[in-house]
């Protein structure tokens, strides 16, 4: 099997030195589906953050993309970064500028310098979400299921080997969450590890993946469980 792009070893999560997550021990590989569930505050967020360096690591052994988020420098941060999509409940698009200058914004940030080269990637990924016909449109023109495909557009810009979305049908109503759901779905069938938290435990029976719940400090793989009802129901 392919080498884990996040390896986790007896790994322990604090926020304000207070314990959120002990003893994760966790090996994601590429082309996997992960859900993370749990109630609000069981440290799916956290987890998360800890993957692109947003929150520190208080014990044990944590790899992701090969750099060590334990003890990463501060000037490495920007290149995990850029190997990752993150995809966000709230969109944080630029809301003054176009879809498309939104997603050349982050191309320019992240080193591309040709004109040419950066349209091409743009129309690329929009037509990868369906919003090929969007890139003129401000983000409050749009609905927030398109806002979110935009979102993951942006996310996909750096062809990233993972892509972390926290809650991305959170604002959706149901059918543009499953839409959504079937897009990072698609995307992990074509090799990325897609990992995603949500409450939404009807998507886990529709879309199946890897599960992991946080409760009680702890993290555990609770896809058996899921996949028994799905075969119930």
């Amino acid at each position: 099997m392919d080498k884990a792009l996040i390896n986790y070893k007896d790994v322990e999560i604090h926020q304000q030195e207070l314990s959120v997550l002990n003893d994760v021990n966790l090996e994601l590989h590429k082309g996997e589906f992960v859900y993370l569930i749990g109630k609000v505050g069981s440290g799916k967020t956290s987890l998360l953050k800890t993957f692109y360096a947003e929150l520190g690591i208080a014990a044990g052994n944590a790899e992701v993309m090969g750099y060590n988020v334990r003890s990463i420098k501060r000037k490495h941060v920007p290149l995990l970064r850029r190997k990752l999509g993150i995809v966000f409940q709230d969109f944080q698009l630029l809301t003054d500028r176009t879809v498309h200058d939104n997603l050349e914004f982050v191309l320019r940030a992240t080193g591309w310098k040709n004109k040419h080269e950066i349209r091409d990637r743009i129309e690329e990924v929009l037509q990868l979400v369906g919003m090929e016909n969007k890139g003129y449109k401000i983000p409050n023109e749009l609905s927030g299921g398109e806002q979110q495909r935009i979102v993951i557009a942006r996310a996909m810009l750096n062809s990233p080997e993972i892509i972390l979305a926290d809650e991305p049908t959170g604002n959706l109503d149901v059918e543009t969450g499953k839409a959504i759901v079937e897009l990072l779905h698609n995307i992990s069938a074509n090799g990325s590890l897609v990992v995603m938290t949500t409450h939404n435990l009807q998507l886990l029976r529709e879309y199946p993946g890897q599960v992991y719940r946080c409760a009680g400090h702890c993290i555990t793989n609770v896809t058996d469980e899921f996949a028994v009802q799905a075969i119930n129901n």
